[in-house]
């Protein structure tokens, strides 16, 4: 499984990159990475047409296992995901900005 850490997802998320937030809509609506879509991994495999086209798509959870499990799932049906090691707690512990509300 493919994984980055988040200083490698901040320049990614810079050079345009898209990114999903497999949490559940009131752990996203307390904070999120600028610009992440949610797309709940308890809907997942319903919600697979909310998953933006992308020749890379980032995948982040809180911590890494919902997430990991994302990317398992994605990478079985040709989609070249990647995990972000540490998920929103790690983009927070580092001071990155972060939005907020629904």
């Amino acid at each position: 499984m493919q994984q980055v850490d988040v200083a490698a997802l901040e320049q990614a998320l810079a050079a345009g990159a898209a990114l999903i937030d497999v949490r559940e809509a009131d752990e996203y609506a307390q904070a999120r990475v600028p610009g992440a879509v949610l797309v709940p991994l308890s809907e997942f495999t319903a919600r697979l047409g909310d998953i933006p086209s992308a020749d890379t798509l980032y995948v982040i959870c809180a911590k890494g296992g919902r997430s990991a499990q994302a990317v398992d799932y994605l990478g079985r049906t040709g989609v070249n995901a990647v995990n972000v090691a540490g998920g929103t707690e790690a983009w927070m512990a580092s001071g990155r900005a972060v939005d907020s509300g629904s």
